[in-house]
């Protein structure tokens, strides 16, 4: 049965999987490079790279950060070398790779990876309450079972996949800080006006919490060990 780790972050749900101190890591689909940033401190050089232009170029123009270096490119064509680094990560990113693409994107991580690499896959559950919440408006539905698909053919690439999961937390102020979140994620083509409907206003205020809007997501993580 998979471990749950319960409700928690990110970089510490990754935290025990790796001795990240001194490795090399890859954060592929990087956004704004939140996450890269977290595992730089915990002792790791990071690389994030992302597909999206506008977002690409706000990381070129953010404040630098020591131990992570941010540059534009897709998940399928890397520039980094061959069995160069120990650990690549995609956080969020596989199911937002073209369906076409999604293979080529892996095959790159196994690429780049050391002979005793890590490839860790963070992708979230369909039948969260911050999935179901967006769906009226980015149903990923079909996009997130391709990702799983091309996952579950990699099996057989390495020696062992071990599957975890746990929980993470969107919270809002309020609908409108909720809606202005959401269209200002330039790698989606979300507007203003799809959001503002009942039926996503309704889901929205099933989430009122003591001091504001609170929804669960339910993350998986596929850990992919030691090349075949």
């Amino acid at each position: 049965m998979p471990v749950n780790l319960g409700i928690t972050t990110d970089v510490e749900a990754l935290r025990g999987l790796v001795d990240w101190n001194g490795k090399q890591v890859l954060d592929v689909g990087c956004g704004p490079g939140a996450l890269g940033r977290d595992l730089a401190g915990l002792g790791a050089t990071v690389r994030g790279f992302e597909p999206d232009p506008v977002q690409a170029e706000k990381n070129r123009a953010a404040e630098a950060v020591d131990g992570v270096t941010l540059a534009e490119a897709p998940a399928q064509d890397l520039p980094v070398e061959s069995s160069s680094v120990d650990v690549v990560v995609l956080s969020r990113s596989l199911h937002h790779v073209p369906a076409d693409a999604m293979d080529d994107a892996l095959a790159e991580a196994r690429r780049v990876l050391k002979d005793d690499g890590v490839l860790l896959i963070l992708e979230p559950d369909i039948h969260g309450q911050f999935s179901q919440l967006i769906r009226p408006f980015h149903d990923e539905t079909v996009c997130r079972a391709q990702a799983l698909q091309a996952l579950d053919r990699q099996a057989e690439r390495f020696t062992t996949m071990d599957e975890l999961w746990y929980t993470t937390e969107f919270r809002a102020e309020s609908f409108d800080a909720f809606k202005d979140r959401m269209v200002g994620m330039s790698f989606n083509d979300i507007v203003a006006e799809t959001i503002e409907q009942p039926e996503v206003a309704a889901a929205f205020e099933a989430g009122r919490v003591q001091d504001g809007y609170r929804f669960t997501n339910p993350m998986r993580i596929r850990v992919y060990r030691t090349l075949a």
